[in-house]
This record gives structure tokens, sequence and C-alpha cells, in this order.
């Protein structure tokens, strides 16, 4: 309606309120039959009772040819000459209809009254717009007309929608629809890797803890290289102190576990290799029947044969897992960029943000933001031309607020320009003040701005951005500043907020 077009929206308006009523006849003709139909024939010629008629969309297929023609024949007549468009009157309102559109019902007198109803009209029109398109995609998914899940079976997530995991308050969570395909193979092998970065994470995150709190194992870790356990850096920096033989260690114990985790037979009864490959193709057929994440191995204290109990310590394995999994890669990330496993900011002295985090303006609750990263370089200098920038606008901004908000309470008498016979009680207060400033007016504005942008607010590198020589406080021309730091500190602080507010004001 951006353009104004009166005809369009009152078209437009009208179109609205016919779907909205029609939609409230629409869900109440899914409600009602619920709870009544009527008793006999709906067709006596066809046999077909009112009851045969099923409630929702599979209602459609049980209407013979004769009552379709009878339904267009009766909608063309309301709308050709009961409903027929009237551009003398408002939209929906139509001189055979009252109420709802009903035809031949009366209307509301009192004009309060029916706006207070017509908005209700609109209002409940819009929300059973909208109730009726869910009804028919519940219908249409679930050849139910009250959407029962458990009815949509051809659904591909009704595969795992019971799956471990699967837990309050998101429930069954797939944003990327990776199982949508309905694939139970592909959903178990996502799951085992899942539950073993799980695991791994929670070593890990525990890995980086431990040393922190408890300390170091006494000894040697590799007395052949003379690597006490006490030389260990904790975090990332440990693996500079890996020896090599130590990293083969590493590499052949994971392969060890994840080979055991896949039931692969190294030895057959005799104690002979397996090199004919049957131990292993006997413990891949075993192993499918294993649920993901089973190695077949039950840890002392947390195996438990009791399903319930099972159930719950595994879903608390998996959400535990996915916390460590989030937990060590901003461990990962603190320690690459401060140098600690506890990421301490004073430590991360390569920051480019370090150069501003002390600056003026950086206040409660936000610190210091900068969401485009416009500072993320460091560039101190085109830093201070920017909040110099900020400053001037901030300043010019409250001037603005100041120059639409007086006018309203007072006006200076006499002219403001006599030659022109201008008033200053003739200038309209807001944008529309422009078209009254003569010529001479705007080269005064101009010569006026920059005789202070040349001259009194001129950039001086050596001082603080919007600080100025001739200057004081709030930029007003020589005017006195505040010579005790911490209030003038406080003072700045304020003039950058009032100025961003009068910025968006």
């Amino acid at each position: 309606s951006k353009d104004g077009d009166v005809g369009a929206f009152k078209r437009r308006r009208a179109t609205e309120l016919k779907h909205g009523r029609v939609s409230m006849l629409a869900c109440m003709g899914y409600i009602v039959p619920e709870y009544f139909k009527f008793p006999g024939y709906l067709a006596p010629k066809a046999d077909l009772a009112f009851a045969d008629v099923p409630n929702g969309l599979a209602a459609i297929s049980k209407v013979p040819e004769a009552g379709w023609c009878q339904w267009f024949a009766f909608v063309g007549a309301l709308e050709t000459n009961i409903f027929a468009s009237d551009a003398s009157r408002d939209p929906g309102d139509y001189a055979n209809a009252g109420r709802l559109g009903l035809p031949f019902a009366d209307g509301i007198d009192d004009p309060e009254k029916r706006k207070r109803s017509l908005n209700a009209e609109l209002a409940n029109g819009r929300l059973a717009m909208m109730a009726i398109t869910g009804m028919f995609f519940q219908d249409g998914l679930t050849g139910s007309a009250w959407g029962d899940w458990a009815l949509y079976t051809d659904s591909p997530l009704r595969a795992f929608e019971n799956e471990l995991g699967v837990q309050a308050p998101v429930g069954f969570w797939d944003p990327v629809g990776l199982s949508k395909d309905g694939n139970v193979e592909t959903f178990k092998r996502r799951r085992a890797t899942e539950i073993k970065h799980g695991r791994i994470s929670m070593l890990a995150t525990m890995g980086y803890i431990t040393p922190e709190v408890t300390g170091k194992f006494p000894g040697y870790l590799s007395p052949s290289t003379e690597l006490k356990f006490a030389d260990i850096p904790n975090g990332l920096a440990a693996i500079s102190k890996v020896p090599a033989a130590g990293w083969a260690q590493i590499i052949a114990y994971a392969f060890f576990v994840e080979f055991s985790s896949n039931n692969f037979g190294w030895l057959d009864t005799t104690g002979n290799f397996d090199f004919s490959g049957k131990l292993v193709n006997a413990a891949n057929a075993k192993g499918d029947s294993r649920a993901p994440g089973d190695v077949g191995w039950k840890p002392p204290l947390l195996a438990t044969d009791d399903a319930e109990l099972k159930k719950k310590r595994l879903n608390a394995e998996i959400a535990n897992g996915r916390l460590a999994m989030m937990a060590i890669i901003g461990m990962f990330f603190q320690d690459g960029l401060t140098g600690s496993a506890w990421g301490d900011w004073a430590l991360y002295t390569d920051s480019p943000l370090r150069a501003f985090e002390n600056e003026l303006g950086i206040q409660a609750p936000v610190g210091f933001f900068d969401p485009l990263g416009m500072s993320k370089d460091g560039d101190v200098g085109a830093f201070k031309r920017r909040r110099a920038t900020e400053l001037k606008h901030g300043r010019v901004s409250m001037l603005a607020c100041m120059g639409y908000i007086v006018p309203e309470y007072f006006k200076f008498p006499g002219y403001l320009a006599p030659k022109a016979d201008l008033a200053f009680a003739d200038v309209p207060n807001g944008l529309a003040a422009i078209s009254k400033v003569p010529e001479a007016g705007w080269c005064q504005w101009f010569a006026f701005v920059g005789a202070l942008e040349t001259n009194i607010f001129a950039s001086d590198a050596s001082r603080d951005p919007g600080d100025y020589a001739n200057a004081g406080r709030l930029g007003l021309p020589f005017a006195d500043g505040i010579d005790d730091p911490e209030k003038r500190k406080r003072g700045l602080n304020a003039e950058l907020a009032n100025g961003r507010l009068a910025m968006m004001a």
C-alpha cells in the first residue's frame, strides 16, 4: 500500500474480509462435525447419508457432481448479486448484507460499536486463515482433521523420534535435515560418530581441567629424553613437548581402540592370526546388531541391566558429550588466542581490539561493541577519525533534536529575513522548514559550517578525538573545558552516549 492507491487498498481489504469470512466458516466446518452431524441423507439418489461423509479434506471425495454444480451456482449468485462490489461503500460492506456479511441480516447502527465489531471480524478472520491452513496441512499429512501425529506413518523422522538423544526442550532436532531420508544405517553411523566425538571431548575437557586443579604426576614421562610430567605445559602447548615415539604410541593406541570397538578379531581360538578375514566378517555381522556407541565394554559403576536407568545414563552421556564438544572447541580458541588454557584476556596482547578497549564510549552493558569489525585492523588513526566523526554527528544530532522540540513551545519574535518578509512564526517545524530557507540563508549556513570545520574544529592528531584547542564542553567554541580528569571522562562518556541516542532519535 506504499503507493497510496485507495482503490487497490479497498479491493485488497474486501478480498481479505471475504477470505476471512470463508475461513471462519471453514474452521467451524472442521470442528462441528466432530460433535454433530445432521440425520438423514445428503444425496438421497446417491444413497449418501450425512453420517457417511468423513470430516476434513476426505469429504471432498464424497461430493457428487451435482453438489459441485450447486456450490458454483450458489457462490456465483452471491458474488454477482448480494456481494457485488460497490465503490461508494466501505470494503466488505454490502447493501444486501449485514453482520459478518450474512445476506439480508441487520447491520450495526452505532458507529463506535460497528468499528469495534469490524476490527474484531478482521482479527478473527486473519486468525481463521492461519488456522484453516494449519488444519489443511495436518489433514493432508496425517489423514485426520486434527492431525494426530501417530497417523503420520510416512514421515521419515518416525524412524528416529524415539532414539537416544531426543531430549527436551528441542525434542528431535535436525535443522539441516540430515536424517530426512530415513536411512537407518546412515543414522547409526552418524550417532556412533557423535558418541565417539563426545567421549573424546569429555576426556579432552578433563585433560584441560585436571592438571590445573590436581597437579601433575611425579617422575618422568619420557626418561630417555629426561622429560618430566611437570615439564609438560597445559593446553595446546603440550603438543610441542610430545616426542616422536610418543606420537607413534598415541596413533597405535587409537588404531587399537578403533579396531577393537568394531570387534575386529585378531587371533582365532588357537592363537593364530586371522589372515582369512573370517573373524573380521563374523565380528562385523555381530556388530551390526549393537546400538551405536556400544563397543562391548561395560565400565564398572556405570553399566547397568536396568533398562530405564540405562536409557537415562546413555541420554546423559550424549548430552554431556555434546556440551563437551562445544566446551573443548571454546578452550582451543581461548588457548590459541591467549596462550593460556583458561583464556585470560589480559594475555591476548596481539588482539587488534586491545588498542581501543579502554577508549571512551566503552560502556556497559555491551562493552567494546564493533559488530562490523571496522576496528579489527588496529589502525589507531582510522579509529580516531571515526570517533571524531561520531562525536560531530552526535553533537549535531543533539542540536537537531532540540531544534525539533523547542519550536513546538517557543519561536523568536520578529523576522528571520526582513527583506523576504519572512517572520520566525512563518517557518514550519521539521523538514518543511527547509523550503522556507532563502538562498542567502543556505550560503550563510555553508560559510558558517566551513569556518567551524577549517578553524575552530580543525583536526589535530596530537589531541583526543573531539577535543579542539579553541572549543570546550560539548564542542562549544571558546567555552571552558573540564580540568578534573575523572569528571571529564564521565562527561565525555555521557556526551557520546547522548549523541548516539540523539542520532537514533
